[in-house]
């Protein structure tokens, strides 16, 4: 078969990256991996060239290009700055795909995931939320104000530089380096028998597995244009649904004890107010988007990788950036405050 072009991918041997990698390579793209490490270990495809750089290096990034690419994807691309690197470099690229972020979005009151933590502050979204939707302002203060940042840069240059943006939703599976699923998985091998699930168990934080996110970016390889698309399994299960999901993939039971509203325990990484599920229909209409995997279909893989990471290891060593993460007052295995709260209900 002969080559479809050549991609340059950066930031290839991330969660997201390996799974694209994969999908391009298989999809006849000859590929250049890109990341600040070797890549040695990050089991690529035969046949993918690997490439050490690090973007925020004077000049590192159009060194690292060379004569440039059909497509280049972008899987940490952060704020302006970035956006202004790859439009400078838009005479040596044909296209570019770029990972941006659901935490992009803002209700008609300004609430935001920036303002999660505050009174009230968690935002009211229309259910599903379309790419339409009004977003935070650009800026460098947060997460979400920078990915705006990036997508405006790239949008307002998209005549030299045809970009598609894919808003992701929350990640998941293997290589992840704050897992989601942790928080069930570890309960699971700790032999924890209930699972208590703050506002009744119905909190919907819309899940994307990276095989999906890796399809989305294969069509947009193949349909350049200048464009937002969420990124979002087929469904957006509930938090309970999830926990029973993994209950099932590690061949346990445990019982649902369900609080409505709040309290000292019962909170999860999926664990929101209000519904975040974002619309997939316009990924279906403009690049004939079809998802590859379900949120439970994909499960036992992403399970039995945490799994093997846990083994004999704490977890925190193992997954420091979740650690990092959630830190008080969400603390994630507080077991003593589940068992004081359940003995006194």
């Amino acid at each position: 078969m002969s080559s479809r072009g050549s991609v340059f991918v950066l930031g290839a041997t991330g969660q997201i990256g390996r799974a694209a990698v994969r999908a391009l390579v298989a999809d006849g793209w000859e590929v250049r991996a890109a990341s600040r490490g070797s890549g040695g270990d990050a089991g690529l495809p035969d046949g993918v060239r690997t490439v050490r750089v690090d973007r925020d290096g004077e000049g590192a990034l159009a060194a690292a290009l060379g004569d440039g690419c059909d497509v280049l994807v972008d899987m940490v691309a952060y704020g302006a700055d970035h956006a202004r690197q790859l439009v400078g470099l838009a005479d040596r690229i044909g296209s570019a795909v770029v990972i941006s972020s659901g935490a992009v979005y803002a209700d008609a009151d300004g609430r935001s995931f920036d303002t999660q933590d505050e009174p009230d502050g968690f935002p009211r979204f229309p259910v599903p939320i379309p790419e339409s939707h009004l977003t935070v302002g650009p800026g460098p203060a947060t997460y979400g104000t920078r990915k705006v940042a990036l997508e405006r840069e790239l949008l307002a240059a998209s005549g030299a530089l045809p970009v598609t943006l894919v808003r992701a939703g929350a990640v998941h599976g293997p290589h992840s380096r704050a897992p989601r699923e942790l928080y069930f998985v570890k309960r699971a091998l700790d032999g924890r028998p209930v699972r208590i699930l703050a506002h009744g168990g119905r909190s919907r934080f819309h899940p994307v597995h990276v095989s999906n996110v890796a399809e989305l970016i294969r069509l947009a390889a193949l349909h350049p244009g200048a464009r937002v698309l969420n990124g979002g399994d087929p469904e957006a299960p509930t938090v309970a649904e999830i926990s029973t999901a993994v209950d099932e993939a590690m061949g346990v039971q445990s019982e649902l004890v369900l609080i409505e509203g709040t309290a000292d325990v019962g909170s999860t990484p999926w664990s929101v107010d209000h519904p975040v599920v974002y619309d997939m229909s316009a990924a279906e209409r403009e690049l004939g988007y079809r998802p590859v995997t379900g949120y439970a279909e994909s499960l036992p893989a992403t399970v039995e990788w945490i799994a093997g990471r846990l083994r004999d290891r704490d977890w925190r060593d193992t997954f420091p950036a979740m650690a990092k993460r959630y830190v008080p007052p969400l603390d994630l295995f507080d077991y003593a405050a589940e068992d004081a709260w359940l003995g006194n209900r």
